[in-house]
């Protein structure tokens, strides 16, 4: 097939699968830079969505580029699981010190869905056991193994069957909570206990769980809740997979959101943010349980990529030198006045939530009912956009507005994206 002469958006079109890509955005991207990109047609836009939360260090970060470009000169490919290779070692190291616990050993790998697969698989080899716990609204990736333990039907339609032996737990989602009768009690918490004795044999490996949910519309688990969860783990011999793949490396103004509940995982995994935009994954584990794998039991022939790592090294360096992780907290801590000011105007917010720099606003038609208001977000994303803003939309509706910049931004920049929402609100519920 000969040069067609066509343009970026018509190629998309023509020679991508784009089916099941629920929308493309009309922009055509040309370059980017800490928090801003440009288009083709030199349009300036203020990017909250990240690349969906992965470049935490900014677009575009010079000593992240220039890491990998001095890797690349050296060393490209060999793979890195079969022989050794300096700055793949460097970053394990790395991780070992500033992850929660007593987690030390990682296995590196290419994507989140692949990183939760491996830790899944790690965790029936490491307790001989075969069942998992996981929560109603959880998103964990869209491979088969990974699709099993989410809990959201949208996401799983026409893929099935699923993986056997995983039961679902209600959500800690304070805002839509059905069993505590609007005064949290933990109840949620504690009906992990009674699906472990109600919907499985008792031969349960795992509870996996986002410390943060993102797919699942910014939802904060209640104080607490990890805690008493882990508790009930522990009892049991079950262990706890914190699946850090959107909230890890800052976003949430700790550098794993696990942090703030004071709880340390028996296993995480990890993606987006440790890359920069490089794709790099991986999942660590305590020694005791990352033993368990046998010789040749687990391997990818990507993983560990020379590149990737040394731009995930560099990308780790960024966020301590810089401060990001304290600057997303103290930004996220500036933005909430911000966002709940525009709930206060606007009867169609129903909830402000999150934390650090990742932040979610829930639309709602009536706010007794909390009615989703679905096509309301999805005017709003766009009208954003024509504005010089980009911004995500998640949750289980597709009703949540979803603010999770570069760690970069800058406060006045993040004042210019309150007043766009403002205005965004006011045209598209007039409308």
């Amino acid at each position: 097939m000969t040069a067609t002469g066509l343009s970026t958006s018509e190629k998309y079109r023509q020679f991508l699968i784009l089916s099941s890509v629920q929308s493309v955005e009309p922009i055509t991207v040309e370059r980017a830079r800490d928090a801003l990109v440009w288009s083709t047609d030199g349009t300036e836009y203020v990017d909250c969505f990240a690349g969906i939360a992965v470049v935490n260090a900014g677009h575009c970060e010079p000593r992240v580029l220039e890491a990998a470009r001095r890797q690349m000169e050296r060393l490209v490919h060999i793979g890195s699981l079969l022989y050794e290779v300096p700055v793949v070692a460097d970053l394990a190291e790395k991780l070992a010190w500033i992850t929660p616990g007593r987690l030390e050993k990682t296995f590196f790998c290419n994507s989140g869905a692949e990183a939760v697969e491996g830790a899944l698989r790690l965790a029936k080899a490491s307790t001989g056991r075969s069942e998992f716990i996981a929560l109603e609204l959880g998103f964990h990736g869209r491979t088969n193994a990974t699709l099993s333990v989410t809990g959201n039907r949208k996401r799983k339609q026409h893929g099935g069957p699923y993986l056997p032996g995983v039961a679902f737990a209600p959500p800690p989602h304070p805002y839509r909570c059905r069993l505590c009768n609007g005064k949290c009690s933990l109840a949620c918490a504690d009906a992990v206990s009674d699906v472990i004795d109600y919907h499985t044999s008792g031969d349960v490996a795992a509870f996996i769980a986002e410390p943060v949910m993102g797919e699942g519309g910014i939802i904060v688990p209640p104080e607490g809740y990890f805690e008493r969860v882990k508790k009930i783990l522990d009892d049991r011999g079950i262990l706890f997979i914190a699946d850090e793949v959107q909230s890890g490396f800052g976003r949430t103004g700790t550098m794993f959101a696990i942090e703030r509940s004071g709880v340390a995982p028996d296993i995480m995994t990890m993606a987006k943010g440790i890359g920069d935009g490089f794709p790099l994954a991986g999942f660590t584990a305590r020694p005791d349980v990352a033993d368990s794998f046998r010789p040749g039991e687990h391997l990818s022939t990507f993983g560990g990529n020379p590149v990737c790592c040394a731009a995930g090294l560099a990308s780790i360096e960024v966020l301590e030198a810089d401060g990001l992780v304290a600057r997303s907290a103290g930004l996220g801590s500036w933005l909430r006045p911000q966002l709940e000011r525009l709930a206060e105007r606007h009867v169609a917010v129903g909830d402000v939530r999150g934390a650090g720099l990742m932040q979610g606003l829930e639309l709602v038609r009536d706010r007794v009912t909390r009615e989703p208001a679905p096509e309301l977000a999805a005017r709003i994303k766009a009208s954003c956009r024509q504005r010089g803003v980009l911004i995500g939309v998640g949750g289980y509706f597709g009703n949540v507005l979803r603010i999770q910049p570069p760690l970069t931004i800058t406060q006045e920049q993040l004042g210019f994206v309150a007043e766009v929402l403002d205005g965004a609100l006011s045209e598209a519920m007039a409308s």
